[in-house]
This record gives C-alpha cells, sequence and structure tokens, in this order.
C-alpha cells in the first residue's frame, strides 16, 4: 500500500487550487485595462474559482456574472478580441492556470439590448471559435494558452449586426473529469462590448446557457489520462459568416456605457472613474473639495474588483494633496488641476480602440483596477443632479454619454431632473452642450 506524506498530500491540495479567472480585455491589441468592461467575480479568495454546477446560471458569466459593470467597450467591425486569463487575480504571481489543467477552450457571443442590464442567462448565445486537442502539436487549447501567456485571440465575425453584445470565453479542465463524482471545471467570464458595424446579420441556430451542455455530456467526462479519440465535441457547433443566419436592424449608436467624454476624466479603475474637481477660492470649498474627493475614493475601493485598486490609490494621493494645500491655508485650487493621473484614459466616445494602454506583449503588469459603483441619489460627485455612472438613461439619472458632473451644474438643473439631447449647462465657467 502507498503511504501518502503530509508534504505530498499538502502540494497535492496546493495544486487542486492552482485556478484561473479572466480579467482583461484586449481589442485589436489594445489593452482596455482589468476588470475594464468584465464581469469577474468579487470576492478575492475565490474569484479564480471554477464553475463546477453546470445547470447554475454561473455558468452564463461566471459567479456574480449576472449583474453587469459599467463600462460598455467599443469595438469595430470584424474586430480582433483577446482574453486574459490569469492564476492570481491581481496579477501579484505569474501563471495563466496551472499545467493539470487540460482541456478544450470556446468563445460565445450573445445579442443583447443592453450590455449592461442583461442578466446573461438563457438563449440567445452562439459560439465563434474553439479550439481542442490539437494532434499535430499533442497539446490540449489550455496548453497553447499556458505558453500565450495567458491570451486567448478571436476574430468577431464579420458580418454580425452592429450593437450590444456579451462575449463569454471559457475554458474545460477536464484534469478531474475521471473521478466519481466527475468533476469539470469550467473558468470563464463575460465581456461587454458595443460593436460598431453596419451588418445586419445574425445566427439564426443560438443555445440557452445554462443548458448547453449537461453533466452527462460525453464532452465533459472525457479521460485526459487514458484518452478514446477523437474528443466528443462539446456544445454547438460554431457559427460562420453567412451561414444559418437572419437579418436584423444594426444599432448604429452605442448610448450606455461610455465615459463623460466632455468633461475631464482623470482618473479611471475599471469600470470607475472620476472628473476633476470643481475649482474653490475659498476655506469652505477648500473643505468641501476634500470631502467630496475622500467620498470618491471611498467609493472606488469599496466597489475595487479582485484585480486591485491602483486608480484608488492614484485618486485618494490626490485627496490627500488638497488636504494638505487646505491645512496649510491655501485655498486656490485643486492642485494640479486637469492633471490627468494614469496614462491611458480612453479617447472620446465611437473609436473603436477608445480604450487604455496600448501593450507592447502579451503579458500585463498589475494595474489594479476597480468596478463602477451603482447609481446612487446621494453621490457625493454630483451635488446639483443626479449623475449616471453606467450611462443607462431615465430615472432621474443624466444619461447621454454617461455625463457624470464633479460640481454644481451652473445653470442651475433641479435635483433628480433628466438631461436630454441639445440641452446647454454651465460647469466651471464653460459652456457645455450635451449633444447625447
Amino acid at each position: 500500500m502507498r503511504i501518502l506524506t503530509f508534504s505530498y498530500v499538502l502540494a497535492a491540495l496546493q495544486m487542486g487550487t492552482a485556478h484561473t479567472v479572466f480579467t482583461t480585455l484586449f481589442i485589436n491589441d489594445v489593452n482596455q485595462s482589468p476588470a475594464t468592461c468584465v464581469r469577474m467575480p468579487m470576492t478575492p479568495n475565490n474569484a479564480t474559482f471554477p464553475i463546477n454546477d453546470l445547470k447554475s446560471d454561473d455558468m452564463a458569466c461566471g459567479y456574480g456574472g449576472t449583474a453587469g459593470v459599467g463600462r460598455v467597450c467599443s469595438i469595430p467591425q470584424a474586430a480582433k478580441l483577446d482574453f486574459l486569463f490569469v492564476e492570481y487575480a491581481d496579477n501579484s504571481q505569474p501563471g495563466a492556470i496551472d499545467i493539470s489543467h487540460k482541456g478544450p477552450c470556446a468563445v460565445y457571443m450573445k445579442r443583447v439590448e443592453s450590455a449592461i442590464q442583461d442578466k446573461a442567462v438563457g438563449d440567445g448565445w452562439f459560439k465563434i471559435w474553439e479550439d481542442t486537442y490539437d494532434a499535430g502539436t499533442s497539446q490540449w487549447c489550455t496548453e497553447k494558452l499556458m505558453k500565450n501567456n495567458g491570451m486567448l485571440s478571436v476574430k468577431v465575425p464579420e458580418n454580425l449586426a452592429g450593437g450590444y453584445y456579451l462575449v463569454r470565453p471559457e475554458l474545460l479542465a477536464l484534469h478531474q473529469a475521471d473521478k466519481n463524482p466527475p468533476n469539470p471545471q469550467f473558468y470563464l467570464g463575460c465581456a461587454q462590448i458595443f460593436l460598431n458595424s453596419t451588418a445586419t446579420s445574425l445566427p439564426k441556430d443560438t443555445v440557452k446557457i445554462p443548458g448547453y451542455v449537461e453533466p452527462t455530456d460525453p464532452a465533459v467526462l472525457f479521460n485526459i489520462y487514458i484518452p478514446k479519440w477523437p474528443c466528443p465535441a462539446l456544445g454547438p457547433a460554431l457559427y460562420k459568416d453567412g451561414s444559418s443566419s437572419v437579418e436584423v436592424k444594426p444599432v448604429d449608436r452605442q448610448n450606455e456605457g461610455l465615459l463623460p467624454y466632455k468633461f475631464n476624466v482623470v482618473v479611471t479603475n475599471a469600470n470607475w472613474w472620476a472628473l476633476e474637481l470643481e475649482s474653490y477660492s475659498t476655506s469652505d470649498g477648500c473643505k468641501n473639495a476634500s470631502k467630496v474627493c475622500f467620498d470618491l475614493t471611498n467609493e472606488c475601493y469599496n466597489s475595487a474588483p479582485p484585480t486591485g485598486s491602483k486608480g484608488c490609490r492614484l485618486w485618494e494621493a490626490k485627496c490627500n494633496g488638497v488636504r494638505d494645500a487646505c491645512n496649510a491655508g491655501n485655498f486656490n485650487g485643486p492642485p494640479q488641476k486637469n492633471k490627468v493621473l494614469m496614462a491611458g484614459i480612453p479617447s472620446p466616445v465611437g473609436a473603436a480602440s477608445s480604450s487604455a494602454e496600448p501593450s507592447s506583449s502579451t503579458t500585463t503588469t498589475s494595474t489594479n483596477t476597480a468596478s463602477m459603483p451603482e447609481p446612487s441619489s446621494s453621490t457625493s460627485q454630483s451635488p446639483a443632479m443626479k449623475a449616471s455612472f453606467d450611462g443607462r438613461c431615465g430615472g432621474a439619472q443624466t444619461c447621454k454619454g454617461s455625463i457624470l458632473l464633479t460640481g454644481k451644474v451652473g445653470r442651475g438643473v433641479a435635483d433628480g431632473e433628466v438631461v436630454t439631447d441639445a440641452q446647454v449647462l454651465t460647469v466651471d465657467g464653460q459652456m457645455i452642450t450635451v449633444d447625447g
């Protein structure tokens, strides 16, 4: 009888906890920054855990994936998308996935009315890419993923109709599929995108998630140690351009999940952002700006996902500067007004590559970002009106392009008033036209 030492058992347990999580979207090789436009688990200690219940709603976009985030990334027609998987959500240690976690990969898409509000579960999903076992190289897709530093790359079908989509990269680890009971492990998440395209096609054949795969399917029970080839197909057939499609009207303009591009965004942290503080020249104005600044700091940290809080720390340092200036009797501010605190703030709305810092390689450093807080009627950043943090219009939010105002609106907009197209506001003495 073989006796296992404690160290051997401990090593085996540690190997069993080496998992992975999708953290970062790249659009045409441009890094959108960690967690931006990405639905991912919000609890750090289990963010990398697999989905084991194939019948749960978690199969759609992961743990907590029925709730959208505040940003929606714009992509051009036929864009190249890359999905970064890492073993540690904050990228504090290298690695994509443990070498024992072998299996296939796939990417699904679902067209939705709202990338933020849609719960992801149910019908409408279609597969645009897959990779299983490569007999030529004797490698599973996950092994290729490791060699590619955790990057999974696909091209969006060229004929897909413009509009909002959820994009779902999926890994299946089969290292415990032969156990009793079997334990196939799914690792997945969803990116929220807006496809800028005049194309009009959508797949006619779609599947439900959960429901597209069952616990008894041969593909999720495949024994990688004693394989019987070929590997069974997992999920539906691939959708290919021009095949089995229906014609729909494309959505011609994105109106949710955008940064407030007519105002000065000085820092972002995943799906959270902050604008420059309102100018002040009195002691009371300085103290109020300091309070507003630190209130926003708390919002940032409280909403930070497992990828981290680098942007929150940068904003907090700015707040410390405001407070120190107030204490020193310097009431003219804010200090270094309109200075952008981080590289890679996205460009104005509509640019396909409108996002964060470019990457010269497929690896990323820990940029520690955070997710968007929900709209709040008492947000300290907008004392004169209710701000839309997520781009959703109506319901007493400023809507249209996710306009977010840092100070009082000079025109005296009433609390709860909805800002609509072509209204003119005065912000810091400048006339701003909200053009939607």
